[in-house]
């Protein structure tokens, strides 16, 4: 006997209604990035800089595993490129701006807080340019200084400045030129090198594991002068880099020009 249709289960829904599981592995990295944000702002309030400073950069190694995790297990998704693009902005944009607020803008009045709007703005507008260009860039390079870059910028200089015992008040322009100048450089269309194009499953001469090695020793003397240092030199690498390129491009005409007279 056939069973009455109302009591006949419903069928599972199709199309957008379905449901759809979602990758746990690389969102557990993104959940612990943004995890590592938040715990930044709240570190932030406490007055205990140090701790904000470094779960900046705990964030910023976090965010770096989830893409390489999914890329490598295959669970790529969009839920999960949303996920980040969203955790990148509390990570990067809203916590390093609330940081050094708090640190050295605080008693700037009008100044400081334009100056961490700068760079929130600036992340905010950074994360949208990437998902609209992500399918046409060149993936050797950025355009703009990434924004977790920019947030290791801000965050090695709260953490150098609590290392050596120097107040925020004491170097509140020089906070707010480094604010200003991160904030900008994210919407700038400076290329800086994105390193995606390094391929870990390849082989490599060994001098290359012995330079990697020295790197980690070098870390570990003195993390916050030597990660400000080398978040600084590839800050200005953009800058650098366009340099070269225009003179090599105002070189190529003149050479040209000989070429054609001989």
């Amino acid at each position: 006997m056939a069973e009455p249709a109302s009591q006949r289960p419903n069928p599972p829904p199709k199309g957008p209604l379905a449901r759809k599981g979602i990758y746990l592995l690389p969102n557990l990295f993104t959940t612990g990035a943004l995890f590592a944000g938040f715990y930044a702002i709240v570190q932030a309030m406490n007055g205990r800089f140090e701790q904000a400073a470094v779960a900046i950069f705990i964030a910023m190694v976090l965010d770096g595993l989830d893409g390489r995790v999914a890329r490598l297990t295959r669970t790529q998704s969009a839920f999960g490129a949303e996920y980040d693009s969203l955790s990148d902005m509390v990570s990067f944009g809203v916590a390093p701006a609330l940081v050094i607020y708090t640190f050295a803008l605080k008693g700037m009045g009008k100044l400081g807080w334009l100056a961490a709007f700068v760079y929130c703005v600036g992340a905010a507008l950074r994360l949208a340019r990437f998902n609209t260009q992500i399918e046409v860039q060149d993936k050797r390079w950025f355009q703009g200084l990434p924004s977790p870059s920019a947030a290791a910028l801000i965050a090695g200089l709260v953490w150098v400045m609590h290392d050596w015992d120097v107040s925020g008040q004491r170097i509140h322009w020089l906070a707010w030129v480094v604010t200003v100048f991160a904030g900008l450089t994210m919407v700038s269309n400076l290329p800086f090198y994105s390193g995606k194009d390094i391929n870990l499953r390849k082989s490599v001469p060994f001098i290359v594991v012995v330079l990697v090695a020295l790197g980690f020793i070098l870390i570990s003397a003195d993390p916050p002068t030597v990660l400000f240092a080398l978040f600084v030199g590839y800050g200005l690498s953009g800058y650098v880099l366009w340099l070269i390129r225009v003179l090599r491009k105002k070189q190529s005409p003149q050479k040209t020009k000989g070429l054609d007279s001989v």
